[in-house]
């Protein structure tokens, strides 16, 4: 097996990802130069504390988009739920205009699509095969 592709552990090979993306609350602009800097830090190491990988991040003023690769355990709600929270309370502690500026940093929503090798189209293709051997 590829082992850039998949991951193993003693019970399940596997090849998850997520695309996410979520906002701060009322789309405010706050997200820029140095609490960008510090958000982008501090996902880094929540990610590295829950077993996800961050394959890809992008850090604009008023959104987050994050590509993430995780095991089977970790829900998408689970991570998204640990990173907004983390980066939350870290950022707003350490830069206080934001508790002035916003009730809370992120919106209580947002987007998550599950991100795999093959297309949809080739899963429904090979159950489809296996009804014949």
């Amino acid at each position: 097996m590829d082992d850039k592709r998949w991951k193993r552990s003693s019970t399940v090979v596997y090849n998850i990802g997520y695309h996410l993306i979520w906002c701060s609350k009322y789309r405010r602009k706050v997200l820029t130069e140095d609490v960008a800097a510090r958000r982008r830090e501090l996902l880094l190491k929540k990610a590295q504390q829950i077993d996800v990988e961050i394959a890809q991040m992008e850090v604009m003023s008023d959104h987050v988009y994050l590509f993430v690769k995780t095991t089977p355990t970790n829900s998408p709600h689970f991570i998204v739920n640990q990173l907004k929270g983390y980066t939350s309370r870290m950022l707003r502690e350490g830069f206080p205009f934001l508790k002035s500026r916003l009730p809370c940093l992120w919106t209580r929503s947002y987007y998550c699509e599950a991100v795999g090798h093959i297309s949809e189209e080739a899963v429904k293709r090979y159950i489809e095969e296996q009804k014949g051997k």
